[in-house]
């Protein structure tokens, strides 16, 4: 058992449940939560919605007060900004769909919280994840596995963190399921025991990516032709970063079929779009791979594959590749494999590794 932990409280339930169970096991928990975004940010976010800077981190400092441990709040606005946010708006801009919150695991939250553990003199570092983290003797590395809740697994969104950081990290509800955490928090009567998950992106809480991505890069919003594979003129768009593969509704095109994003071309600022068969793609190439659950393996192996956090696992051969790996599928996928997406592999319930999605081919 560890001796002290530092517990990145969010102010939600799962997170406030981490230092609760870590407490009552007899560690010294010690809390810290990140402040992503700067008081003029907060400022244009609706009442209604939560704020990471503001009610989140009142939040947090409540549970801390109830659990009586220390609690902090450390400003990481610039590097959010920098790390998180800046790429994430020029990926919309080049015709990609980036997911932010793998990268935020890796660079942000388990990143600043190791620096800050060690110069606290803090053992590991805790999170509210739903997933498991142990030591497999076969492969001689940490292992991530789906946590116990199945509709609540996040393993997704840890699958670019390093061995480094699986060797101090505790994930304290992993083995629980989200009701259980639920009465966990009601019993040791924590502030936020009822408190509403959030759906969003946390720096865009009121789901208006289009409205955020406008404000920050306006010239990914120029109109543009919308055109059939064949080149086809069929309409005009609103910008590709408007826009994502496998899109299709708000298209606002007349046709016998209904029409599907296929290839946001971002250079030629045009968005080709086709029908579902044409949408369907047997497979794509991952590029920066990160191996997690085994050694980066020379020889193709059997898998499953995730091509988005919510999508299905599909059976698929995963091929190694000098520009990362090629997935195969063993049926054609017609979900919008969309460049920029995290790709993440997994064998049961075992995370294999994870890139991120190129090109089809």
């Amino acid at each position: 058992m560890a001796e002290s932990a530092l517990v990145a409280m969010s102010g939600g339930v799962d997170s406030s449940v981490a230092a609760l169970l870590l407490k009552e096991q007899g560690v010294r928990v010690v809390g810290m939560t990140l402040k992503t975004w700067g008081e003029e940010m907060c400022e244009t976010i609706p009442k209604r919605q939560t704020c990471c800077s503001v009610r989140d981190i009142e939040d947090a400092r409540a549970v801390a007060a109830r659990l009586e441990i220390p609690f902090y709040v450390v400003e990481a606005a610039e590097i959010f900004q920098q790390k998180i946010i800046t790429p994430f708006v020029q990926g919309y801009a080049e015709g990609r769909t980036p997911n932010p919150c793998v990268t935020c695991n890796r660079e942000i939250k388990l990143g600043i919280l190791l620096e800050r553990a060690r110069a606290l003199g803090i053992e590991k570092v805790a999170t509210g994840h739903y997933a498991r983290v142990g030591w497999s003797e076969a492969h001689k590395r940490y292992q991530i596995r789906q946590g116990a809740d199945s509709d609540k697994d996040q393993s997704y969104v840890l699958s670019q963190v390093t061995q480094d950081q699986l060797a101090r990290l505790l994930l304290p509800v992993g083995e629980l399921t989200k009701a259980e955490v639920r009465r966990r928090a009601v019993a040791a009567g924590l502030p936020v025991a009822e408190k509403a998950e959030s759906q969003e992106l946390c720096f865009i809480p009121d789901g208006e990516t289009q409205k955020f991505l406008r404000g920050r890069r306006p010239e990914g919003f120029t109109p543009g032709p919308v055109v059939l594979r064949d080149g086809t003129l069929l309409g005009r768009h609103a910008g590709v970063a408007a826009y994502t593969v496998g899109q299709r509704r708000g298209l606002g095109l007349a046709h016998p079929e209904p029409l599907y994003v296929l290839e946001l071309d971002a250079a030629g600022n045009r968005v080709v779009v086709g029908t579902q068969q044409e949408l369907s793609s047997t497979g794509f190439l991952a590029e920066a791979v990160h191996w997690v659950g085994i050694p980066a393996p020379k020889e193709p192996i059997r898998a499953e594959v995730k091509i988005r956090y919510k999508s299905l696992r599909r059976p698929a051969e995963l091929i190694p590749d000098p520009a990362g790996v090629r997935v195969r599928f063993d049926e054609p996928v017609a979900d919008g494999i969309a460049p920029g997406q995290a790709a993440v592999f997994y064998r049961g319930d075992l995370l294999l590794g994870g890139g991120w999605i190129a090109r089809f081919g």
